[in-house]
């Protein structure tokens, strides 16, 4: 891989005599275009004379093809190259600002895979006086100069913080810095993946620091080359084809006529991509007619046959993967990254479409493929006759983040003409629906659609010559117009054809030629301009996003090299409109939309306000529009306010949901029929191309929130000392009186450290909710507690009664008895909760049995055992069927002590018998020994008589 210098060269060198000219500046993205600025000015061709700039402007070399140019005053600047001859150089009109903002935050990452943190090295740098390492993006440490800068600010209060866009979560640096730079440790997050470097508002010199917009996810890996591969390309003399990943857009596949490229750092870095020997002929490697990058590898299509080039393999793909082993048309992925959404069926949405004529088949990770549809099933959808013709013309994703477009060929003699249908397709509901469109074309027009970032089904097509738009839910239909020549862009171009289409998020809409010249509108413009020439048209390019959502060029060039440029689209568009004295309608459009989804779950409403500013008597204002299922109310307040020629309209706009699921017949479907996916946009009622953004697009989830949980106050799972515990439960205090009793071992990980409490002590457990971003609230709503091990010695301290029912209350004893064939943990919830608080609901009976639902603030305790100690393990349920669309549950364990151990009733008996028989025992010993004592003297005279002695 050559150096970028090298690449310039050979682009230089390649460009032979055609006559174009470009400006660069220091500043990446060309973000920083003020006075202070050193523009670097570049004309190509052999013509050249000398630089024409206005008066407050000054170049460094008037007659060099290579200079510098500096504006000293800010506003619009007029630039041309002067040549010889009889033709002139287009002139461009440069808006150069008057900004404070002269330096910028520079990082670079260091990733921790151990614990997956990321720690991200930033520091200050003023791109006027950068090294040349900082300027191409690829230093390491700090330059000395911007040490002294980072110091100098530091000493100033200059702090850096690290905020994610999605999830709105802050990060802070450590505490002292190193060697001029700030250290900022992130973990690495798949779904929070766009950050912004902020600072705090500090000065140097009058000058401050833009903030920075940074894409950072997991390390990302591209496919190594090895030695001996084989290049795998498209045929020779076709144009470049390219796929980037929706969510990471600095991650591109390119494939050209010689090689195929990939990068995961908008190509500042890049590999080849090649396959192994004798897994493909020669005419088959040079034959790609369609490339897709997904997480599995790179899928490359070629002659009707799909393969993946992963880390470990280049494989074909077929029948053992429910693909078809030929006759595949076509491959596509998503356009639009949508970190975040609702899916209700709960299974993995789509990442790639792949399509035959006939039949349609959708792609998930780790290869797994599912056909979804057949042209004979559309046909009916269609109403099309049995003998028609119905074929896939071509498939693309749309904007909304579940759904999937289909361009459907219709004929019936199939010689000259054939009709256009489309039908869009939801992965969530599986319905499909036919769309109100038809376009009529000759049989060998090929069009390809891209959908627009927008909430409802909006898109352009292309043929070789012309764009079709598709605007506001397909109403406004028309071809997209030029000052001259109705739309075809190939008389406008040197009869060049249509290479690509570029769309971005900010309703950019760039039409590449094959030549390298350019067309520029925007959404919702039914018109567009030709832009000045950049590139050369010799040179094979292609438009792409990097990581911070700006415009760059990717350049191939003949000898296996690829070279990025960044592309000033916000400076070439104002200076067209400059040029064509076009105006945006009003001056500002303001809005409070933070976030690109929200959800709301029972009870919550979602208030959103958009302003415009314009001149008066224009009569301008705004649109909210909505894309889904009809499950909200929409609120709308206007407020309207004149002052100095200028009117301020401001709508304020609430999202609510008004449904009670209480006692009702299918609590599961009525929640089903009220959840769902909404995609709202808001827009002013006219729109010009030198508008700054064209419209916010955001979804509205109405359902449970994952990240949702609850959680009982007190408990944790971590500041305690686990170790290996086993208790026994007596089978006298299970709900079932088993036979045995029920031996446990303590699942630390899941109970958490269990609360120790004295068995004299009441215990009211108190919910809190949490979700990503920490403590939302104390649940103040009804819920019931269970032990999962089926104890039920314990006890509630509040009676039916005493909690003011009218009628018998739920108990567990009652939900079981009337749901024995359901398991404990869903016998009882908010499905079939009925309160007691009214005489129509429920029936009387004995209301001193205890109260068994608890809440923040009815002071229901739980009570335990008197004669005995023991470990509790509870669940807890939000009982509640309006609170939450999520069923909410909790576990936390407590262990009661101070009970003195009553002694066992056989032990006492066995002690008792031991000891009547020790008595009883002695007693009989004691009256043997006694009686043997007492015949002793009856029987024998206490003295005995001396014997006489005998006499000789």
């Amino acid at each position: 891989m050559s150096s970028p210098g090298a690449a310039v060269l050979l682009w230089w060198l390649s460009c032979g005599g055609s006559a174009l000219w470009r400006y660069s500046s220091n500043s990446p993205n060309y973000r920083i275009f003020s006075t202070r600025s050193t523009i670097k000015l570049e004309y190509e061709g052999t013509l050249f004379s000398e630089w024409s700039v206005p008066g407050t402007c000054s170049v460094k070399n008037k007659r060099s093809p290579k200079t510098e140019l500096r504006c000293s005053s800010p506003g619009v600047q007029t630039i041309k190259p002067i040549v010889t001859g009889p033709d002139l150089e287009e002139e461009r009109y440069l808006s150069v600002d008057n900004s404070h903002t002269c330096f910028l935050w520079y990082y670079k990452v260091i990733n921790f895979m151990h614990n997956l943190t990321q720690v991200i090295v930033i520091w200050i740098y003023d791109p006027e006086n950068a090294d040349p390492n900082e300027l191409l993006w690829n230093a390491n440490e700090p330059s000395l100069n911007s040490i002294i800068l980072s110091k100098q600010l530091a000493t100033l209060g200059q702090t850096p913080i690290v905020y994610t866009i999605l999830k709105r979560k802050v990060y802070f640096p450590h505490t002292t810095m190193k060697n001029g730079t700030w250290h900022v440790s992130v973990p690495m997050t798949a779904d929070d993946i766009l950050k912004e470097i902020r600072g705090n508002q500090v000065a140097f010199q009058d000058c401050f620091i833009a903030d920075f917009l940074l894409l950072l996810t997991f390390p990302l890996l591209t496919i190594p080359e090895m030695p001996g591969f084989l290049p795998i390309s498209s045929p020779r003399g076709s144009q470049l084809m390219a796929d980037w990943s929706a969510c990471v857009p600095a991650s591109v596949v390119v494939v050209a006529d010689m090689e195929t490229f990939q990068t995961n750092d908008s190509f500042r870095t890049w590999t080849r991509i090649r396959v192994p020997p004798n897994t493909l002929t020669d005419n088959e490697r040079h034959s790609v007619s369609d490339v897709n990058l997904s997480q599995d590898g790179i899928f490359f299509l070629i002659n009707g046959i799909l393969y993946i080039k992963s880390f470990h393999a280049f494989t074909r793909l077929g029948r053992n993967e429910s693909l078809p082993d030929g006759g595949i048309i076509g491959i596509t992925s998503r356009k639009w990254c949508w970190v975040k959404y609702l899916l209700k069926a709960k299974r993995e949405s789509s990442s790639m479409a792949i399509w035959t004529e006939n039949e349609v088949y959708l792609g998930y990770t780790l290869l797994k493929f599912v056909k979804i549809i057949t042209t004979e099933k559309l046909k009916n959808l269609l109403n099309v006759p049995p003998a028609a013709t119905l074929t896939i013309h071509n498939v693309e994703y749309t904007g909304h983040p579940l759904e999937l477009a289909l361009l459907l060929n219709h004929c019936i003699i199939c010689t000259v003409s054939k009709k256009i249908y489309l039908v869009i397709y939801n992965e969530d509901s599986k319905e499909w629906v036919h769309q109100d469109f038809t376009l009529d074309v000759t049989m060998d027009t090929f069009l390809i659609p891209r959908f627009l970032y927008s909430a409802m089904p909006e898109f352009i097509l292309w043929d070789k010559h012309r764009v079709y738009y598709y605007y506001y839910n397909l109403t406004d239909t028309g071809v997209l117009q030029t000052p001259t020549e109705f739309g075809n862009l190939s008389r406008l171009s040197r009869d060049s054809t249509i290479h690509d289409v570029f769309i971005d998020y900010y309703g950019n809409i760039v039409v590449k030629m094959e030549n390298n010249i350019m067309f520029y509108f925007k959404i919702h413009i039914r018109d567009a301009v030709k832009l000045h020439l950049w590139t050369n048209s010799a040179i094979k390019s292609l438009t792409c996003m990097n990581a911070s959502g700006q415009v760059y060029l990717i350049y191939v060039f003949e000898d296996g090299t690829i070279h990025p440029q960044e592309y000033p689209l916000k400076l070439e568009a104002q200076s067209v409109a400059f040029k064509t004295k076009e105006k945006c309608p009003y001056l500002a459009f303001h809005d409070n939309i933070f976030s690109v989804f929200y959800f709301l779950d029972k009870g919550q409403n979602l208030s959103i306000w958009a302003q415009i500013v314009y001149p008066e008597n224009v009569g301008l204002y705004v649109i909210v529009e909505s894309y889904g299922p009809k499950i909200l109310e929409e609120k709308h307040q206007v407020h309207y306010e004149i002052a100095l020629g200028y009117c301020t309209k401001t709508m304020t706009v609430t999202f609510s949901q008004n449904v009670n699921y209480e006692a009702v017949d299918d609590y599961f479907k009525l929640q089903d029929q009220n959840t769902g996916l909404l995609l709202v946009q808001i827009r002013p009622s006219e729109y010009a191309k030198t508008c700054p953004v064209a419209q916010k697009v955001f979804q509205v989830a109405v359902g449970c929130d994952g990240s949702k949980y609850i959680a009982v106050k007190g408990f944790n799972k971590k500041e305690c000392l686990q170790h290996d515990f086993l208790y026994i439960i007596e089978k006298s205090y299970l709900r079932d009186r088993p036979s045995k009793n029920l031996r446990v071992r303590y699942n630390w990980k899941e109970y958490g450290c269990p609360l120790r409490v004295n068995f004299r002590e009441k215990f009211h457990p108190l919910l809190q909710l949490y979700d990503d971003n920490g403590y939302v609230e104390d649940v103040e709503v009804n819920f019931i507690v269970w032990e999962i091990h089926g104890r039920d010695d314990y006890t509630f301290n509040t009676t039916m009664k005493k909690s003011g029912c009218l009628n018998e209350a739920q108990t567990w004893k009652s939900m079981i008895e009337l749901n024995k064939h359901l398991p404990l943990e869903e016998a009882w919830g908010p499905q079939n909760y009925k309160h007691c608080f009214s005489y129509a609901i429920g029936k009387p009976g004995d209301l001193y049995q205890p109260y068994e639902i608890i809440n923040k603030s009815n002071y229901n305790h739980l009570v335990w055992p008197t004669g005995h100690s023991g470990m509790y393990v509870f669940r807890v349920k939000i009982l509640d069927p309006n609170y939450s669309f999520c069923n909410l549950t909790a576990i936390f364990a407590i262990e009661t002590f101070g009970v003195i151990p009553s002694p066992s009733v056989y032990l006492v008996a066995s002690f008792l018998f031991l000891l009547m028989l020790l008595f009883f025992s002695i007693l009989v010993l004691s009256y043997f020994y006694y009686m043997r004592t007492y015949r002793q003297y009856i029987y024998e005279p206490l003295h005995k008589p001396e014997r006489k002695q005998k006499t000789n």
